[in-house]
């Protein structure tokens, strides 16, 4: 069903865009639930109108939705997707009362951040060989880069030169909903950059990405992903090997390091403390080793 066929859904898609500044794969996302969602009252209960939607018709959809064997994470995307939706309805003045109020969110298991260890990040960047091309040195780099500062892949991928001062020893990071932060870096990454940006391939001089192919043109994800996958791959046994990983393990390790949660926060770009405090847990299994190590009794 077209999104035309209900007409409330691209305002709020619109709103999402301009208004939050969400990035177009969230966007894609909420569009592709609200599709499946107003399909599902067409098909069920013969089109209601928007302000008619109780809280039955939802229930009976995320019952559907669960009979094809989705995770509570993915079911839980779907009803926040509908809360943000009928929230924004709400402001509009097109509904009285959103009929989320009693929509009750499946429990989902908490899993520890998967991270890799300090002694395989050194592992990685000094007894791995990396090919001397420009791919090569590119990849290490851009390894180095995703530990150093805990960088999202689209925020690594899409970083320009003028977002890094080497004066100041700083990066300018461009998150989520087009927020900004700023990651120090060492005075060792600062060069390994700028040596970085001297080498670049005259195919590339109008590309304003720090990061380019050797032919000159913007990294793509997938391609960062099998790199990734393949250097980590050589040092370490953790199940997933992703950028995501190095991210995990650049705040865990500075957890393990005693940094101050606040500040962890603050770098990786979280908008909630609770987002951050996940990486307290890894800590606390490091403090339990090292007592199950170091205590006589233990």
């Amino acid at each position: 069903m077209p999104i035309t066929d209900y007409p409330q859904i691209a305002p709020f898609l619109e709103y999402l865009q301009f208004e939050k500044r969400y990035s177009k794969h969230t966007i894609v996302a909420y569009q592709t639930d609200l599709e499946q969602f107003f399909q599902y009252l067409v098909n069920q209960f013969d089109n209601p109108a928007l302000d008619q939607i109780a809280a039955m018709f939802i229930r009976s959809w995320l019952a559907s939705v669960k009979e094809n064997e989705i995770s509570a994470k993915s079911i839980n995307r779907k009803i926040s997707t509908l809360k943000s939706f009928f929230k924004y309805q709400l402001k509009t003045g097109l509904i009285k009362s959103s009929p989320m109020g009693v929509i009750i969110s499946p429990k989902t298991k908490k899993r520890l951040p998967v991270f890799v260890s300090e002694k395989d990040v050194h592992t990685l960047f000094e007894h791995v060989e990396f090919p001397d091309t420009w791919e090569g040195r590119t990849q290490r780099l851009v390894l180095l880069l995703f530990y150093q500062t805990g960088m999202r892949l689209s925020e690594l991928i899409q970083l320009k030169e003028t977002q890094i001062d080497a004066s100041l020893k700083q990066v300018k990071v461009l998150g989520k909903g087009n927020k900004e932060r700023i990651i120090p870096i060492d005075a060792a990454l600062v060069k390994e950059l700028e040596s970085h940006q001297l080498d670049r391939p005259t195919k590339s001089a109008t590309i304003k990405t720090v990061f380019t192919t050797a032919k000159g043109k913007p990294l793509q994800p997938r391609a960062v992903y099998a790199f990734v996958k393949k250097y980590l791959g050589q040092v370490t046994t953790v199940q997933k090997k992703s950028p995501h990983i190095l991210r995990h393990s650049f705040a865990t390790h500075l957890m393990n390091n005693g940094a101050d949660l606040n500040a962890v926060k603050e770098l990786l770009g979280h908008s909630s403390l609770a987002a951050t405090q996940v990486y307290t847990h890894n800590t606390i299994e490091k403090l339990k080793e090292v007592f199950n190590k170091a205590h006589p009794k233990a």
